[in-house]
């Protein structure tokens, strides 16, 4: 598969506004979308965000799809329709879609940890930048409410097995090999943890700080550590 054309947020971050919303910010990253997918975007984000003011207010055990669905002004059918499942309205963002194109469009040979350490650090900058109280509020909730945590190890397979296809692609596999897939997983479970011990931690460290020696560690391996 031809790698696309770069418009991305590595390509472009001197162009992206830093108060504009989340929704913005997306679209201006894809901007090959039709007003279709666009109107998609803005429905999605609607619906996250009064997720989380819901969450906020009386917890998230209590809220429902059909309170979501008021508060967004839209159907619990609609709800339903672009999020299968309440943890997956806490669970996605609007920068996910991105990644996989934008490793596809790194450069030629350069190792796939590095491709990833730099798509990966930007989404999370750009995520800070744009999304930080529902960063904060997702990553708390990850790590707080247990059907959240469950349905979270759920996505990273998700995830790890579209990874896969793309890292095969790229150091020139006919097939997704063991290897490839215990690559991805070990990336993606590691970034999970990352998240969750920011989480646990208050979010006290900078979670740019915690992403670099993630992926130092996964490329460096554990070091004897000094009493």
């Amino acid at each position: 598969m031809a790698a696309p054309s770069r418009t991305s947020a590595a390509a472009s971050p001197g162009r992206v506004d830093p108060a504009a919303p989340v929704d913005s910010v997306a679209e201006s990253l894809q901007p090959q979308l039709s007003l279709r997918e666009r109107k998609k975007i803005k429905t999605r984000t609607t619906i996250r965000r009064a997720t989380y003011r819901l969450i906020a207010e009386q917890g998230y055990e209590a809220t429902t799809v059909e309170q979501i669905a008021e508060a967004a002004e839209v159907s619990p059918s609609t709800v339903f329709r672009y999020f299968p499942t309440k943890e997956d309205i806490v669970l996605t963002d609007e920068f996910d879609p991105i990644m996989l194109r934008e490793l596809r469009a790194r450069p030629a040979g350069e190792p796939p940890l590095e491709s990833l350490r730099h798509i990966i650090t930007e989404a999370v900058r750009l995520s800070l930048l744009h999304d930080r109280e529902e960063t904060l509020q997702r990553t708390r909730l990850i790590a707080e409410v247990p059907a959240l945590r469950a349905r979270m190890m759920e996505s990273v397979a998700d995830a790890s097995r579209l990874l896969c296809d793309v890292l095969a692609e790229r150091t020139g596999r006919e097939r997704v090999d063991l290897e490839v897939r215990v690559f991805a997983m070990a990336v993606l479970g590691a970034l999970h943890e990352t998240t969750v011990y920011w989480a646990e931690h208050n979010h006290e460290d900078d979670l740019l700080d915690l992403i670099a020696r993630t992926m130092t560690t996964l490329s460096q391996g554990l070091t004897l550590g000094t009493n």
